[in-house]
């Protein structure tokens, strides 16, 4: 029996017997705590069609469980987020780069950090299925962003097993654990698009995915330069208190658009920004290693060429690289936001939707690429 065979079957039980088919699927555990919406065959065929149809078809594995997604179970676990058929490639690509291995979801899955995987779409498609990139982009009100990430989460769940405590082992989770689902404001961002920046062309549509923390609000209504802005930016990205502090890795800082306004105006491009965070954004050794009060087991996470003595400085990134920059929210408000990580143990991965063109790059001939 396929999966929507027992969709089928328990609606007409549920019908004859005047039941409740939401709280049956309650009961039966495929809900991400929201109520879910009912995956009828016409809606599930529609989404199965935007996907290219063969509703047998696997795209990927899904860990920890490593269930099998089928385009059926995919389109069924749309439905039931509430997304349209117009948003099945950007669920698929969203999952087949959550599903490379560099990105390491079988961890992020299970670790007791509260990192979640956040999602970010650039290109056309963005604009043309009505994502986000704007005010409260974060936030609710908008189908395209929630029920995009709301599907990938419940595919998280439903195939990957990744329900808590008996695989997700997060201690203490965060809201984005729901939906983690955004575009970039293009249109109105004076810095060239994400995407653009890594080689993509601004006519591609991709997908981009980082383990990451919720945002960190960064508030800075007084400074009218890049250098003070981004020196507020720099005071949320030094905290030892994140795992991209104390384990390396990768991070994403957000600028609000007025923010960002003023970066550009003054000439500053996305390296510049980039290299400036990267050169500031830390602390001295002896802060991480509390004067060694606690033993020693801080130095196997950091990078090995870091010196270990206690006016040495630690960067919270190694590279410039390691910091995935994007311009997001509305048009009123000095705020910008800092991203953390889940550190060295995943790697984020950035994937053309729909097979769009690729940079010329020998790790991405597969149509992803590990940033």
């Amino acid at each position: 029996m396929t999966a929507l065979q027992q969709l089928e079957r328990d609606a007409l039980e549920v019908a004859d017997s005047h039941a409740d088919l939401i709280e049956l699927y309650y009961e039966r555990g495929w809900t991400d705590g929201l109520p879910v919406v009912p995956p009828t065959p016409e809606k599930v065929a529609a989404c199965v069609a935007a996907l290219g149809g063969d509703p047998a078809f696997v795209e990927c594995k899904v860990a920890p469980r490593w269930g099998l997604l089928t385009r059926e179970v995919l389109a069924i676990n749309m439905v039931m987020a509430g997304c349209k058929p117009d948003y099945a490639p950007i669920v698929r690509a969203a999952m087949l780069a959550l599903t490379d291995r560099a990105f390491n979801l079988n961890g992020v899955q299970a670790t007791t950090h509260m990192a979640s995987p956040l999602i970010v779409v650039n290109g056309p498609l963005a604009k043309q299925v009505g994502m986000n990139g704007g005010a409260n982009c974060f936030g609710s009100g908008n189908r395209a962003n929630a029920t995009i990430g709301r599907a990938v989460r419940l595919i998280m769940l439903n195939v990957g097993g990744g329900f808590p405590p008996d695989l997700d082992k997060s201690t203490l989770g965060n809201p984005s654990k729901y939906t983690y689902c955004v575009a970039e404001n293009e249109a109105d961002s004076p810095l060239a698009p994400y995407h653009v920046e890594q080689g993509f062309a601004a006519t591609d549509s991709t997908v981009f995915t980082m383990a990451a923390e919720a945002p960190h609000s960064v508030t800075d209504h007084i400074c009218n330069d890049p250098e003070g802005i981004l020196d507020t930016m720099v005071s949320a990205m030094s905290t030892i208190a994140s795992n991209t502090s104390v384990l390396s890795g990768h991070c994403a800082v957000v600028l609000g658009l007025e923010h960002a306004r003023t970066i550009a105006k003054a000439g500053w491009n996305r390296a510049d920004v980039k290299n400036y965070l990267a050169m500031h954004a830390g602390n001295l050794f002896a802060k991480h290693s509390r004067g060694h009060r606690y033993g020693k087991v801080y130095n196997r996470n950091l990078p090995k060429w870091y010196k270990r003595e206690p006016d040495s400085f630690i960067p919270i990134v190694a590279s410039p690289d390691l910091i995935h920059l994007f311009v997001m929210g509305g048009h009123a408000g000095r705020f910008s936001a800092f991203i953390p990580g889940w550190g060295h143990m995943s790697s984020p991965v950035l994937r053309a939707i729909d097979g769009g063109a690729m940079p010329v790059d020998e790790t991405c001939t597969d149509g992803s690429c590990t940033i």
